[in-house]
């Protein structure tokens, strides 16, 4: 797959990104059905086809049960190979999510996230929403602690994962990439693309195929639609099968040559 901008942060990432939430977690997640977290052997294999196929994109979080750690274990190739996104904000812990947007707790997060994930930088640290965008990315400390992590290049990139329409636009004035929800069915919005897209900031998609609740045969319908909007870098798409992973490289492929126009 030929790499895209994200935005102008200067990163360049695969327009299908792989999510990791799977490979740490599976309690309390939204999937329409249960599912064993692999093993270490089919992570390595599920990773090192991933870079294989071109993808070099990976999403994880604290709130990810061990995802972070058992990257930080189990990535194949070089860390130059990989653009890491991580998240700030939203912790897992006994079955629930809990939330901390502070200053000093961004901090110590990051720094944690470093660790586990065994490199010295995230290419991009996103906060992690419960909701109130307003309020985590306006009223609390986590931007500014971003800030400073970027300065003193321990994080590349700052944004949000945002949950509302507001948030959303206020993160393209604020940070360098928000990651938002975009499928045919979830359209409201669809005006932070374009905001996005006019300041040069880079854009995520999450639950692009609905958390797989998407209907048989939607997945390449959807990739349509997405990459079709404007300033898109890549859509986030989380498995743990092999053939799921080689049909979304297709889907995405088809999709980004269906929207440039190529037969």
């Amino acid at each position: 797959m030929e790499l895209r901008p994200l935005g102008s942060t200067g990163i360049l990432v695969s327009p299908l990104g792989l999510g990791t939430v799977k490979l740490g977690r599976n309690q309390q997640v939204k999937y329409p059905h249960p599912f064993n977290i692999p093993d270490d052997a089919a992570v390595v294999a599920l990773l090192s086809l991933a870079r294989e196929l071109g993808i070099n994109l990976l999403d994880t979080a604290p709130a990810y049960g061990n995802s972070e750690q058992r990257l930080g274990q189990l990535i194949p190739g070089s860390r130059d190979d990989w653009v890491i996104v991580s998240k700030v904000g939203e912790f897992f812990k006994q079955g629930k999510s809990y939330f901390d947007f502070s200053y000093d707790t961004t901090i110590r997060t990051v720094e944690q996230s470093l660790r586990n994930l065994k490199t010295d930088y995230l290419d991009v640290a996103l906060i992690h929403s419960d909701g109130d965008d307003y309020r985590a990315l306006k009223e609390e400390g986590a931007l500014d602690a971003l800030c400073e992590l970027k300065e003193k290049g321990l994080i590349r990139a700052h944004g949000m994962s945002t949950k509302t329409l507001v948030g959303g636009l206020l993160a393209t004035v604020d940070t360098d990439v928000v990651m938002v929800t975009c499928n045919p069915v979830h359209q409201e919005e669809l005006p932070v693309l374009r905001a996005a897209d006019l300041r040069m900031r880079g854009v995520l998609i999450k639950k692009a195929l609905q958390s797989g609740h998407i209907e048989a045969g939607g997945v390449e319908e959807a990739m349509r639609f997405i990459f079709a909007q404007p300033g898109v870098s890549s859509v986030m798409i989380g498995t743990i099968t092999q053939d799921h992973l080689r049909d979304n490289v297709a889907a995405v492929e088809a999709a980004i040559q269906a929207c440039s126009g190529v037969a």
